[in-house]
């Protein structure tokens, strides 16, 4: 009841959001789920000796965004200005055999959790993006919900050392549930647009739209395997305990950190192509 409880409250949160929040919303509570969960991940790194300052990783993740929504063509600067100030503080502070890795992993922090989460408000800028951004997060949402029920009822062949209690049936069931329930949200838009709500249409032919559900959630079943990597490293089961029956935000969110760009970088695909006709 706690795991479902959660669940619904964060869904509901979050379809509103971004429904209906004005931009600056959107970016300020994307911003503060990412500190969250760079937080839980500098617990992991604390967990193999690693010290990654935590004033650090606040001011970066607040300067990442905020160059990302003011100023874009200043991201890698300011990703390399505050690498090296990372890198001056562990020089002068730590032990010097931590130096490089107490850098390398906060670099790591902000790669792999900010970055892609600073994305998401800007594919919802995108053209149809309101819609596209829904898409994503039912894709991730439904794919894992799908194979969670899925794997636990008729699981038998395990799919990755990574995390065992993974299967190929599960994985499969990922993969249908993403594609059915990302084609009633399409099917949905296309039933309402002209009725006067475009919020969730999207103008990609439904042939489309189903290989972009595979894609994204082929990402996403990535993504969630390579944090179970990393938390296994680290020697612990979850992320943290933010959210009750859930365990911590980057164990909620660790599909979203690998199918965000995904559909990212293939929006600016779709863009080149269309500037070059």
């Amino acid at each position: 009841m706690k795991r479902i409880l959660t669940a619904v409250i964060l869904v509901a949160a979050v379809v509103a959001l971004v429904l209906y929040g004005p931009p600056w919303i959107v970016w300020l509570m994307d911003a503060v789920f990412a500190a969250l969960a760079a937080y839980e991940y500098r617990a992991l790194a604390h967990e193999k000796d690693v010290f990654i300052p935590l004033w650090w990783l606040l001011a970066a993740t607040a300067l990442i965004f905020f160059f990302t929504v003011r100023l874009p063509d200043f991201e890698l600067p300011v990703l390399t200005l505050v690498t090296f100030i990372l890198l001056a503080w562990s020089g002068f502070r730590a032990p010097l055999d931590r130096v490089l890795l107490d850098t390398a992993l906060g670099l790591f922090a902000l790669i792999y959790i900010v970055y892609p989460l600073t994305l998401l408000p800007l594919i919802r800028a995108h053209e149809d993006g309101t819609g596209l951004l829904l898409f994503l997060f039912v894709c991730v949402w439904c794919g894992d919900t799908a194979a969670l029920y899925i794997g636990k009822a008729y699981g038998r062949h395990k799919l990755s050392a990574l995390s065992p209690n993974k299967t190929w049936e599960g994985s499969i069931a990922s993969a249908a549930g993403s594609v059915v329930f990302g084609m009633t949200l399409y099917y949905l838009g296309v039933y309402l647009a002209p009725r006067g709500y475009t919020a969730l249409h999207i103008a990609i032919p439904a042939w489309q739209m189903v290989i972009l559900a595979i894609i994204l959630n082929l990402a996403g079943q990535l993504g969630d395997l390579l944090e179970s990597a990393i938390k296994r490293g680290a020697g612990v089961k979850d992320s943290g305990t933010m959210l009750p029956g859930h365990g911590g935000i980057l164990d909620r969110i660790d599909a979203l950190l690998l199918a965000a760009p995904v559909l990212w970088y293939i929006l600016l695909l779709k863009d080149w192509q269309t500037l070059f006709r």
